[in-house]
């Protein structure tokens, strides 16, 4: 190969210069200091350049220039034509401030994610509620409990690991995910509510280490309650300063936290098979027994919480914390990494130490114990005992009876231990943790929610402070909320709430990777590939499912906040775009169903106009955009056309950016396609052949009128009826929209600062401010419009109570029969809200002799149609000769294009070859009879479009269109049908 690539080199004269290697314009990265001189792309070098880093990061590393991939300009044009940036030119490199470069905190998987996540799972419920749990659910059912927790929790962490291997993720852990897989119209809210739930979480641990401290005290501040309430806050307040100090200090107290609590389980078990002490028999401890085993297999639920799903709703709180490394995720250094190893890790050591937990702690205590030495049956062995602890010489029957055990499973929530210090030093590292945890999480979660600009007001929490850029006003929001719930002071009560949040982020994280995997999106390249969607997709069922087997109101309200947030998301319609699965989705059911229509035969019945506007850039000409939109909106197609003539290319209105997003602030469901042409017979041509998809194609063209048509060029005006004439060739429908001040609206935009750019600066990069645009209801709510289509002139004329659509049939002897056109679209247009009171009034010609049974035909007609029609009018004076006026206006109209008598006696047909806008006597000749006829239809001021006759001058034609609509204060729209039925009576 470089053998070949030598010859080719010495081959081409001149080009001593070109380098051995194919190498790019200076395009990549620029580094200060090395040589400013870089070889030049040659056009002759068949090497493209090598794929870089550069070419796809958003962001480069400091005192680089961001590198840009070669530009189609680059690699096809010779170097003589391919400048080359000077050095000079170049932004200076950044100077240096004579600060210390500041170093960012970075964690790895085992810090940042796997400790981080175990003490986050190994929270309040742990020593709290375990042992409780597992008295009331007994062995078997706790197991199953658990087995389930973790069920979900697995399948949800192999789905994050998914969505976070497949590209780099940033801040903002689960609604980033969600976010960006599935749109904002679901991340948001629910990013939202799992901040919200984060900070349920941090007051959930904050009153379980509160009544630790409570019960380990023994003395009383006020009572039960409001003792938690005021130890909870000083703890909490305390934990704001730690997050105030940032992430180091954080991390630093997180790895404290971890020590005591791997030493406090190791307390534990060790507890578990020393022998126990008097004391300890006194409180329901006797070691491993298998009596006491089989006791505890099956369950005994007592209370108000003694259920199943009660049971299931406060321990599921305890594998909430697998996401606490995915909330931090823009403080890791490798997240896609050390998401899926840290997280799943985390998920088998604490599920095992739970297992673990709960048998060892019900095959050695029995559920009720009293505490009380005087119970054992050394001391009172006269006494019949029939209870469990009869069997290890202590006699419980008697508070078991009166339900007054203080102590034993059921009733005593702490574990036994070989140090109850140590013990008590775990349940505080374990909910301060977790609380830690969950107060760092939520900021960080609602910090990217609030940069994202989805909902209103709550930018002011979204700035970083520091380093780290910390969420300072984050951390002082969700310090309010943990605090407002903490006053609660009921661990029990606080909990199920939780489960329902997190459950519910929980089953949309899932949803997210199964509907990212079944869209099959080529983006959809995840490095984690040990998942399955359908797991995913039974995980989240079942995660919404629970949400109402736990708390049934909660999961409604929930799910009510979820909808009202999505309904706003979705009426706003943020300005982002993020690729996601729905828009991966979205397009995959166009394209099915697309296909599908192909191989459906038309119907009449399913006739919709599907128009083509010839609108050029849309803002240029808002009245006919909106008309258009008024009947074709959720109906059938519309395709506003852009024709750009080859000579103004250079000049581009504004750019196809603006163009769409005109469509959509005007809320005109419209797509938008531009053409570059010689003309715009040749643009729109082209247009009409190749604008559509299948059986989504355009059938109706509309156009403005040319209202300068007397004094633009000749050759303009031959361009635009040619336009119109290549419409009839093509079997399309055409209309026409006149307004007596013109539709082009460029003056008013020049006036109000829009400007012209140039296409180079679009190639070149530049970045466009545009203007902001109000909404324009003038046109689309205006109380007058006119419409006609075929040989209908539909005139809207607003009173202060009714308006109506005046359709008028001219029954003239060269038209051809009329399609159903003429009463589709006045039909289409009553459906609106706007006018859905105005009411239909039919014109046609007809003699007076004739006059009821013309009217009664009609009638019937309409009738089979089944459209209400107000009334039928029956013109009658057809032959009426025209106003003298009138006659003298048209007359002059066309005196211009006269040939001249000294044209005239020369050879005619050269002369209307080379100039075929011109009329001779022989054209007035053949159209008189046509104006004779339509002077009733100057006189009751509706007319209809004409078919071109193609041996009729386009001055001419043009003529008889500005006598027909002249005069007409109201917009006028002339259209002509494709003699096709559009209509039919029959049901099939």
């Amino acid at each position: 190969m470089a053998r070949y690539i030598a010859r080719i080199r010495k081959s081409i004269p001149g080009d001593s210069n070109i380098p051995s290697q194919g190498v790019t314009v200076d395009m990549g990265e620029f580094d200060y200091g090395k040589e400013k001189e870089k070889a030049k792309m040659s056009f002759y070098n068949p090497m493209d350049p090598v794929p870089k880093y550069e070419f796809y990061a958003k962001d480069t590393w400091s005192g680089r220039i961001k590198s840009t991939r070669p530009s189609l300009d680059v690699l096809r044009k010779p170097v003589s034509k391919t400048p080359v940036p000077d050095p000079d030119d170049l932004p200076p490199p950044p100077e240096d401030d004579g600060q210390p470069k500041v170093k960012l905190v970075r964690f790895g998987w085992v810090l940042g994610v796997m400790i981080r996540c175990m003490l986050n799972i190994w929270g309040v419920i742990m020593y709290l509620r375990l042992p409780w749990i597992t008295s009331q659910a007994g062995i078997i059912l706790t197991c199953v409990i658990i087995s389930m927790s973790v069920t979900i929790t697995t399948i949800t962490a192999t789905s994050v690991s998914a969505i976070s291997t497949n590209g780099k993720v940033y801040s903002g852990g689960t609604y980033f995910m969600i976010s960006r897989s599935l749109g904002p119209e679901l991340g948001a809210p629910i990013g939202l509510l799992f901040a919200f739930a984060n900070a349920l979480a941090c007051s959930l641990n904050t009153v379980g280490f509160a009544e630790t401290v409570r019960d380990d005290n023994g003395a009383q501040m006020v009572d039960d309650v409001n003792d938690v309430r005021i130890i909870g806050t000083i703890t909490v307040v305390l934990l704001l300063c730690i997050t105030f100090g940032g992430m180091a200090w954080e991390a630093k107290a997180q790895i404290l936290f971890f020590i005591a609590l791997l030493l406090s389980l190791v307390n534990y078990f060790v507890g578990t098979v020393i022998p126990p002490s008097i004391e300890k028999q006194a409180v329901g401890f006797f070691g491993y027994r298998a009596e006491i085993f089989v006791e505890n297999l099956l369950p005994s639920f007592r209370g108000k919480d003694g259920s199943f799903f009660r049971m299931f709703a406060i321990f599921f709180p305890s594998a909430t914390g697998i996401l606490s490394g995915v909330n931090i995720c823009g403080d890791l250094k490798d997240p896609s990494g050390g998401i899926p190893k840290g997280t799943l890790q985390a998920i088998f050591w604490t599920t095992l130490s739970y297992l673990l937990i709960s048998v060892t702690v019900a095959a050695s205590v029995v559920r009720d114990a009293s505490g009380s030495l005087n119970d054992s049956l050394a001391l009172n062995s006269s006494i019949s005992c029939s209870g469990l602890g009869c069997k290890f010489g202590w006699n419980f029957d008697q508070c078991e009876q009166n339900r007054t055990c203080s102590f034993g499973l059921a009733n005593h929530f702490q574990v036994i231990s070989g140090s109850g210090h140590l013990i008590t030093i775990g349940i505080f590292a374990a909910t301060l943790s977790s609380a830690l945890g969950f107060l760092v999480s939520a900021p960080k979660i609602f910090q990217c929610l609030c940069k994202d600009n989805i909902y209103p007001y709550i930018g002011f929490f979204g700035k970083g402070y520091g380093k780290n850029n910390e969420p300072l006003r984050g951390y002082m929001l969700m310090f309010i909320i943990a605090l407002a719930f903490i006053l609660i002071g009921d661990l029990n009560t606080i909990a199920p709430l939780i489960s329902n949040f997190f459950l519910c982020s929980y089953g949309l994280i899932n949803f997210s990777c199964f509907h990212a995997s079944v869209t099959k999106s080529p983006g959809w390249r995840p490095q984690y590939r040990y998942f399955n969607p359908w797991t995913s997709l039974f995980a989240a069922f079942l995660s919404f499912v629970l949400m109402f087997l736990f708390t049934w109101w909660a999961a409604l309200v929930t799910f009510a906040i979820v909808l009202c947030l999505l309904g706003y998301v979705t009426y706003k319609k943020p300005n982002v775009n993020w690729g996601t699965s729905y828009q991966a989705g979205f397009y995959n059911m166009a394209l099915s169903f697309s296909m599908s229509l192909t191989s459906v035969e038309d119907h009449v019945k399913n006739f919709r106009p599907q128009c083509l506007v010839l609108t050029g850039p849309p803002n240029i000409r808002p009245a006919l955009v909106d008309f258009v939109g008024t009947f074709t909106k959720n109906i059938s197609l519309m395709i506003c056309g852009n024709i750009i003539m080859v000579r103004d290319v250079h000049l581009i209105p504004i750019n196809w950016q603006l163009n769409a997003f005109l469509l959509n602030n005007r809320k005109v469901r419209s797509f938008y396609t531009s053409f570059t042409a010689d003309s715009l017979k040749e643009g729109a041509h082209h247009l009409m052949q190749a604008s559509g998809l299948g059986k989504l194609k355009p059938n109706t063209l509309f156009l403005g009128y040319k209202i300068n048509w007397q004094e633009c060029k000749p050759e303009s005006l031959q361009d635009y009826v040619n336009t119109i004439s290549d419409a009839f060739d093509s079997s399309y429908g055409i209309a026409i929209l006149r307004m007596m001040d013109g539709l082009d609206v460029t003056g008013d935009l020049h006036s109000a600062g829009v400007c012209f750019i140039q296409y180079d600066d679009l190639k070149n990069g530049s970045t466009l401010q545009f203007p902001q645009c109000e909404k324009d209801e003038t046109d689309r709510n205006s109380g007058r419009a006119s419409t006609s289509t075929g040989s209908l002139m539909m005139e809207v004329r607003h009173s202060c109570l009714e308006s109506y659509f005046h359709i008028c049939f001219l029954t003239v002897k060269c038209h051809c029969s009329l399609s159903g056109l003429t009463l589709l679209v006045p039909y289409l247009l009553t459906r609106r809200n706007r006018w859905k009171k105005s009411k239909l009034r039919v014109f046609i010609l007809g003699g007076r002799e004739t006059m009821e049974d013309d009217r009664k035909d009609m009638k019937m007609l309409l009738k089979r149609f089944r459209l209400e029609i107000e009334d039928i009018v029956v013109i009658t004076d057809v032959d009426k000769p025209p106003l003298a006026k009138n006659l003298q206006r048209y007359e002059e109209s066309i005196a211009p294009f006269r040939l001249s008598e000294e044209q005239a006696g020369g050879d005619v047909q050269e002369l209307k070859r080379l100039s075929p806008w011109k009329v001779s006597d022989k054209d007035l000749e053949a159209i008189k009879p046509k104006v004779c006829v339509c002077a009733s239809v100057w006189h009751f001021e509706h007319d209809s479009l004409p078919v071109h006759d193609v041996t009729c001058p386009s001055s001419l034609y043009m003529s008889w269109l500005d006598a027909l609509s002249y005069g007409i204060h109201c917009p006028v729209l002339l259209i002509r049908g494709n003699q096709e039925n559009v209509m039919t009576f029959y049901c099939q």
